[in-house]
């Protein structure tokens, strides 16, 4: 049975963004412009679900500091707008990416059929080496 999760929606009062100076080259605008944008997302004081929160903290992503922050740069765009869009984008795709819990595995055992085949080709190969041996001989 497949178990569908809506996706979930992170209040933007909860995001704090913040404008900064993109790195890398640039144009005449290049000092003047603050068209990155800083997004941080303080994990444990958000609204989502708590087991949604202990899967993203569980990642052991380099981006959530140790106080359970989610600190996202986005400076791909030339454009404040397009960046603070894509900084929100991303933080939906990584919330939404545990926002399933994780399927239990379930422990199998290999059928008796599978285990017969099995010591039968070990048997095998066993009489093909044991043929490989020099042969003795009585004196």
């Amino acid at each position: 049975m497949t178990v569908i999760v809506e996706p979930l929606h992170v209040p933007e009062d909860e995001v704090e963004l913040t404008a900064i100076r993109a790195q890398g080259a640039g144009g005449q605008n290049v000092n003047k412009v603050s068209s990155a944008i800083h997004l941080r997302f303080d994990i444990m004081a958000s609204s989502l679900p708590d087991d949604v929160k202990e899967r993203l903290l569980a990642l052991h992503d380099s981006r959530i500091t140790r106080d359970g922050v989610l600190v996202l740069k986005a400076q791909q765009h030339r454009t404040q707008e397009m960046n603070r869009f894509d900084a929100l984008i991303r933080l939906h795709e990584l919330v939404n990416s545990v926002a399933q819990p994780p399927k239990t595995r379930k422990p199998t055992k290999p059928t008796r059929a599978s285990v017969r085949r099995v010591r039968q080709a070990k048997t095998q190969r066993s009489e093909v080496k044991a043929a490989r041996a020099p042969v003795r001989s009585e004196h």
